[in-house]
């Protein structure tokens, strides 16, 4: 018989039961009940001008999140800039790359805001909505939202969560067993920040982060690397003086002074500060950690001892260029991505896993296993002639079918992105997101409340029509399988007038469906239509 387990040790346990239940516990939920805010309050970098973030639970696909909270002393100002801070946020929604903290959502919080978009069962447009995770066990019907605004004035905003800490923390684990970087994890997390910075500085006006730092740069499990707090310098920027006291700037702390160039502060910000920080970040991704005097700021002579430490000529003078005095002499992100220490010419397996990630729509979900399956494993994949011996074969019983959707989920990630072809570049951003010029009054026309955009891309579509039972009218089911794998059913009655483009420009306004699904939807519906009429409706 085993021994009882003595009593204080099952009283820690109980505390420790206790405050994991406190933690977990609800104090707060968005206007739609989506966000639901907990008690545990996370350190997710320094994130500048925020004063409290916590923990939180994305109910509708079942992820944690971070509530941030940004509060405001003066009632006053914050009601007469509430439009202003409201567009500002909702371009910064827009804001999506893979390698970006994504943020989801806002609100104003105070006892002039009204609730956002709620999501009810039926929109006036005649979409029936229904919605189901994995594991829901069935769809369910989005019940309607309302809520009353208590009168402390805030915005509080939902951002993605990255468990695994910021790049500064990852780095002082791995100089306990390691005395520098591995050269090919160095140069994919450069690959990301700079594809990241380079979908910034391509927006119009261009997005400049401003505030780029080994604590605002953070890696998840897999070796994502994600850039937080890009919402700080164009929110501290726009803002006119009276309500600019909560935002605290990153250059404040002296322990990271050395991330911001000469020219910080006494010049118009440009592309070229974040190139600056950039390269002070590669610098101590390289050497683990760039010595500080103590615990106040890393002086010149510790990044010179840094620099000198480096083997490798060509990352030494690709750090060098970003770290140029001159700003105008500092290299672009999109140009860095070329230099001879990054650049590769991407495999044919990179190429065809991009390929078939843009068209997954068109393919079923478990496309990969399913054509495994059918393969022949002995027969030939590939081969090399080499006469006279005989030649090199590549057989389908030596590629794993794991390890393949692990590849593909790393790129579908943004893990491997394709930086050496021109891509389309982002869509322009409002001029409210630069510093604004003097503005002249406009006369203000009330405007509808937007609904909520869909970040999530779609990776499988299905529709059928079937005709009603008066035989007068088509209708339409659409199944949607978004990224995150929630499935999103939707029925319409088709009218006469409809067409496919506008269908999936409807869709795209209630939030239904991505912007960049657009097309492939209307597409897809129209082939639909084809199938079934034999000429669009």
């Amino acid at each position: 018989m085993a021994a009882p387990e003595p009593a204080p040790r099952r009283g820690r346990e109980r505390e420790r039961e206790d405050e994991s239940e406190d933690e977990s516990d609800i104090l707060e939920e968005s206007p739609c009940g989506r966000w639901q805010k907990r008690r545990e309050q996370v350190n997710q970098g320094n994130m500048p001008g925020v004063q409290s973030t916590f923990l939180a639970m994305d109910t509708e696909e079942g992820v944690e999140v971070v509530w941030n909270e940004l509060h405001f002393g003066d009632r006053k100002a914050f009601a007469a800039h509430e439009e202003k801070i409201q567009t500002m946020f909702e371009q910064l929604v827009l804001v999506d790359h893979p390698n970006i903290v994504k943020l989801h959502k806002y609100w104003l919080d105070a006892s002039e805001a009204r609730a956002r978009v709620s999501h009810g069962h039926r929109h006036t447009t005649g979409w029936d909505v229904a919605t189901a995770g994995v594991g829901d066990g069935g769809w369910w019907q989005g019940p309607a939202c309302s809520w009353r605004s208590p009168p402390a004035p805030q915005v509080i905003f939902i951002t993605e969560y990255v468990s695994s800490g910021s790049l500064k923390q990852f780095l002082k684990k791995t100089k306990k067993n390691h005395k520098a970087m591995n050269a090919r994890a160095w140069k994919r997390w450069c690959t990301q920040i700079l594809s990241a910075l380079s979908f910034l500085h391509a927006c119009s006006p261009p997005i400049i982060h401003g505030n780029l730092t080994s604590d605002t740069i953070f890696i998840q499990h897999n070796g994502l690397i994600k850039i937080g707090s890009v919402w700080h310098r164009i929110f501290s920027n726009a803002l006119p003086d009276d309500l600019r006291s909560p935002i605290r700037a990153e250059r404040e702390e002296l322990r990271n002074l050395h991330f911001f160039p000469p020219e910080y502060g006494e010049v118009a910000d440009g592309t070229a500060v974040d190139i600056f920080s950039f390269g002070m970040c590669a610098l101590e991704m390289a050497v683990l950690e760039i010595q500080a005097n103590g615990d106040t700021r890393v002086t010149e002579e510790a990044i010179t001892r840094a620099r000198h430490s480096l083997s490798d000529p060509n990352m030494r003078e690709f750090i060098l260029s970003c770290l140029a005095r001159d700003p105008s002499h500092r290299p672009s992100a999109h140009n860095l991505l070329f230099h001879r220490v990054l650049f590769e010419v991407h495999s044919l397996k990179l190429l065809a896993a991009h390929c078939f990630i843009q068209h997954q729509y068109l393919m079923p979900e478990n496309v990969v296993e399913e054509k495994t399956k059918a393969v022949d494993l002995h027969a030939v994949l590939a081969e090399i002639p080499r006469p006279p011996r005989p030649p090199l074969q590549w057989r389908y019983s030596e590629v794993s079918c794991l390890e393949l959707d692990k590849f593909l989920e790393d790129v579908r990630n943004g893990i491997y992105p394709l930086m050496n072809f021109a891509a389309a570049r982002p869509l322009g951003l409002p001029r409210v997101l630069a510093p604004p010029p003097e503005e002249a009054q406009k006369a203000k026309t009330p405007t509808p409340e937007p609904f909520d955009s869909e970040t999530r891309k779609v990776i499988q579509m299905q529709c059928n029509l079937e005709r009603s039972e008066d035989k007068a009218r088509w209708h339409l089911t659409l199944l949607l399988v978004l990224e995150d794998r929630l499935h999103r059913q939707l029925t319409y009655d088709l009218l006469p007038t409809d067409s496919a483009q506008d269908l999936a420009t409807e869709l795209v306004h209630y939030g239904f469906v991505h912007e960049d699904d657009r097309t492939k939807l209307a597409a897809f519906l129209e082939s639909t239509f084809l199938k079934y009429l034999g000429a669009q409706p």
